[in-house]
């Protein structure tokens, strides 16, 4: 997969929202702050209604993407130049490719390297719980 791929399945911010929501809920919304399956979609926005908590939410809470401003292609797009490089990438490349300022760039390479940190060593916590 390439840099044109990744837009061209991503085109827009309801198809990377679409794709966010198969791969968290597999066609079961569930509510992120009391986690009851009971959610109805609110109409014209990316957002869903708990009916237990009465609250409402959308696929990013708990995410990196959670609150941004920026379009999730962008943030798409970051990931898979980021993943996709041996080296670490500059901000301000990063920015440049993104059409973002470097300031924008760097706080989002954080976000990403500190979510796959947190992964990593989720899975080495799992590891070391396995082998005991």
């Amino acid at each position: 997969m390439d840099l044109v791929s990744v837009y061209k399945q991503f085109p827009t911010q309801e198809d990377c929202i679409a794709h966010l929501e198969d791969i968290r809920w597999r066609g079961k919304p569930t509510c992120p702050y009391c986690f009851s399956d009971q959610a109805t979609i609110i109409k014209d926005k990316a957002r869903h209604h708990c009916n237990h908590c009465n609250t409402s939410f959308s696929v990013t809470v708990g995410t990196i993407f959670h609150n941004t401003k920026l379009p999730l292609q962008k943030w798409f797009l970051a990931i898979f130049i980021i993943l996709n490089t041996k080296e670490n990438v500059p901000a301000r490349q990063l920015g440049e490719d993104l059409k973002v300022t470097k300031d924008t760039a760097w706080r989002i390479s954080m976000q990403i390297r500190q979510a796959m940190q947190e992964s990593s060593n989720f899975l080495n916590r799992i590891d070391l719980y396995q082998q005991k």
